[in-house]
């Protein structure tokens, strides 16, 4: 019975890591119109389509913003009417790129964004503590990129992902009487994104894009079991209570298509498509170098079930310009959580949701400053994972702010 619960809740904690949930939080003026994608103005349309650059109207851009995320779940089990929230410090999202056209036909650039990672943190007791106690994930996307112009309307681009990620994990282990820590900063991973971004008139624009799963390898992870050491040889750790395990965790792919349209010149609307292959985690597995805990043929060897499947967003955004310096932005989008009830994990808690967005956008000269806010709206859902023993109900809460600046040198 020991060997059942470390195993299912050490998947857990790994399943985080493989990519949790997708964080919005790629461009500060996207973010104010909902994040949709098609608008080339700046060095910022680098990450939602390389080959929006080659529409950049400047030879040289850069873009920068930075994010605060504010977040709360609080789950109630029906049963014992015992309600806990999570204490969740403001995550930190954050974004660099730029974009520079070499000649009339060939532009390159470099996007840096953390498009997966939060922190969940709930109470050290609270129910589901053998499930997750504090769960820490940062991820950086490094996307090199070219872009090539057919004419003056479309063009194709191209990039390469290195994804680098980290995970620090704390739960309860109570039937060995303490915690245990799961801790990878070494895991990395390799993908690619393709686009065609067309402008068929001064006033449309259509970005298509895909960005492909990314296999995140965890070949150096530890496993720190704060235990009594009587117990270290049972379980083949070494005198710090430790053992290794490696791991392949899969980040989904996800498939864009963007329309940005000028009403008038001074407004326009856009709308964004969005969908995101989670249906590769059907399930996950992780080899430990020493400890009998699996649930394979092999004792080191554990697999657990995911049961994800495929997920939708729509978005739509607006802008008007008051002046041609001030802009006021608006947005709504609505996401799909990529899982049903019955397979509710307070690691990655995930909910239908509803965000409203907005924004204002000032340019300086060649330098613009962009401000946006967003608030979620997750519909509460009902918990009843049999897998892990773990039913209740869950609600939740989120926000999110941003500054982002943009220079279009010349």
């Amino acid at each position: 019975m020991k060997r059942i619960l470390i195993t299912t809740a050490l998947l857990a904690g790994v399943m985080t890591y493989a990519g949790g949930f997708r964080v919005s939080l790629q461009g500060v003026k996207q973010l104010a119109m909902a994040h949709t994608s098609a608008h080339a103005d700046d060095a910022s349309v680098a990450f939602f389509n390389p080959a929006g650059i080659s529409f950049i109207p400047n030879k040289l851009s850069v873009a920068v913003g930075a994010f605060g995320a504010k977040s709360e779940v609080e789950y109630q089990n029906l049963s014992t009417l015992q309600s806990f929230k999570t204490d969740n410090p403001l995550g930190t999202p954050l974004y660099a790129a730029i974009a520079y056209k070499v000649n009339n036909t060939v532009s390159v650039g470099l996007s840096v964004t953390t498009p997966f990672g939060s922190t969940v943190k709930w109470a050290d007791n609270w129910a589901g503590n053998e499930l997750v106690q504090k769960m820490e994930l940062k991820s950086f996307y490094f996307q090199p990129m070219v872009s090539f112009k057919f004419n003056e309307w479309a063009a194709i681009g191209g990039s390469f992902i290195y994804a680098k990620g980290l995970v620090d994990w704390d739960k309860a282990v109570n039937q060995l009487g303490g915690t245990l820590n799961i801790k990878d900063d070494k895991a990395s991973g390799t993908g690619f994104g393709l686009g065609f971004y067309l402008k068929p008139s001064d006033n449309l624009d259509v970005s298509i894009a895909y960005r492909s799963p990314v296999e995140m390898k965890a070949k150096k992870g530890t496993a720190t079991f704060n235990i009594s050491s009587a117990l270290y040889p049972n379980l083949g750790l070494n005198a710090q209570g430790q053992d290794g395990f490696t791991a392949t965790l899969p980040l989904v792919d996800e498939y864009t298509i963007g329309l940005t349209y000028r009403v008038t010149p001074k407004w326009l609307v856009s709308a964004d498509f969005n969908y995101h292959g989670w249906e590769r985690y059907n399930k996950l597995t992780l080899d430990f170098a020493n400890a009998p805990i699996g649930n394979q043929t092999d004792p080191t060897v554990l697999s657990t079930p995911k049961n994800f499947h495929n997920a939708k967003t729509f978005r739509f955004g607006t802008q008007y310009m008051f002046s041609d310096k001030f802009a006021g932005r608006l947005g709504y989008y609505h996401d799909e959580s990529p899982y049903e009830d019955k397979y509710f994990i307070p690691e990655t808690p995930s909910f239908d949701a509803s965000v409203i967005t907005g924004g204002i956008g000032y340019k300086f000269g060649k330098l613009g400053v962009d401000l946006a806010a967003a608030i979620s709206f997750p519909e509460s859902r009902q918990v009843k994972n049999a897998y892990y023993n773990f039913y209740g109900q869950a609600k939740a809460k989120a926000m999110y702010f941003g500054l982002g600046l943009s220079y279009n040198a010349f």
